[in-house]
């Protein structure tokens, strides 16, 4: 754990977006930011569909191992007792990433039953960052009314909506457009690609 950095929370649920969730872990990691992971049951079948993780000792690998040994602390779901889940328990925020329908849902309605809704409710209520990163097309008039009923509550919705100002030319590089933009939200330093208006040197 990063000395004096307090941890943040990343939450991986169903929705499709994989490989967003596998690239933020392992870019919060490369920062040095400490994280407390919390990968639903619908996050690990997601992770099994989408990419070649097929548990989380897959995805200890993919991301690095020593950097999550040191820097990951991993919860299950089902624990509303854990850290994550009590507003005494100090962190500096939270992101899910992917963010499924179902859970924000739950979220905006504050009808927490596990703990990744749990953690967000917390983060809500102590007024901490909290960036929901959700992958779906088209959005029927009840996402959007949820959505905007977390967005009023304090929280950034940041649909997984890939720029093309830059020109990617691979999907990495369309992922790390997204990933970029949620790192950004959450204050946390990152090279991922050159800003509008930056020339390749500034990068």
């Amino acid at each position: 754990m990063t000395v004096g950095v307090l941890p943040l929370v990343m939450a991986i649920t169903g929705a499709s977006g994989a490989p967003y969730a596998v690239r933020l872990l392992e870019q919060l990691l490369v920062a040095g930011q400490p994280v407390q992971l919390i990968l639903s049951s619908h996050g690990l079948r997601l992770l099994q569909t989408e990419t070649d993780v097929m548990s989380e000792a897959d995805l200890r690998m993919t991301v690095g191992a020593e950097r999550w040994d040191a820097l990951v602390t991993s919860f299950d779901d089902g624990d509303r007792g854990a850290a994550p889940a009590s507003g005494s328990a100090r962190n500096r925020g939270m992101v899910i990433c992917p963010c499924s329908m179902g859970t924000i849902s739950a979220i905006s309605q504050g009808t927490s039953r596990s703990l990744v809704e749990r953690a967000a409710d917390v983060a809500l209520k102590e007024r901490r960052t909290l960036v929901l990163v959700p992958r779906e097309t088209p959005y029927s008039a009840i996402h959007l009314e949820n959505m905007l009923r977390i967005t009023r509550a304090g929280a950034v919705v940041m649909p997984a909506s890939p720029g093309f100002y830059h020109r990617p030319t691979t999907i990495s590089e369309m992922v790390d457009f997204v990933v970029a933009r949620v790192l950004d939200h959450l204050d946390v330093a990152h090279s991922l690609g050159k800003r509008w208006g930056e020339s390749p040197d500034d990068v």
